[in-house]
């Protein structure tokens, strides 16, 4: 059995490759979690549902699958509200526990 090396937390404050940018619906680009919790913060709910939704959330699986935070992840998909999602992501950014990951 080959082993793969873990995939390794990407920094919530740098920008990502324009690639892996997150691009809304509305046509905006996000390219770091700074800028995700700041567009959730005034999303309308018909942007939220778009991405959001009983099918899917992009939100959720941009932060696990870019930042590799899953624990962040997981909580965005429980949530129901894009203010919500902006307060997940602002306490998740706050906590120091939260950075030391990204040393």
């Amino acid at each position: 059995m080959v082993k793969t090396a873990p995939k390794k937390t990407m920094s919530v404050v740098a920008d990502v490759e324009p690639e892996k940018a997150f691009w809304l619906n509305d046509g905006r680009m996000l390219k770091n979690l700074k800028e995700l919790a700041q567009a959730l913060e005034t999303m309308d709910g018909a942007l939220w549902s778009f991405h959001a939704n009983g099918e899917r959330n992009d939100f959720a699986n941009w932060v696990e699958d870019v930042f590799g935070q899953k624990q962040l992840g997981s909580a965005l998909r429980k949530t129901k509200s894009a203010k919500t999602a902006a307060k997940r992501i602002k306490e998740k950014m706050s906590a120091p526990r939260f950075w030391s990951f990204l040393m």
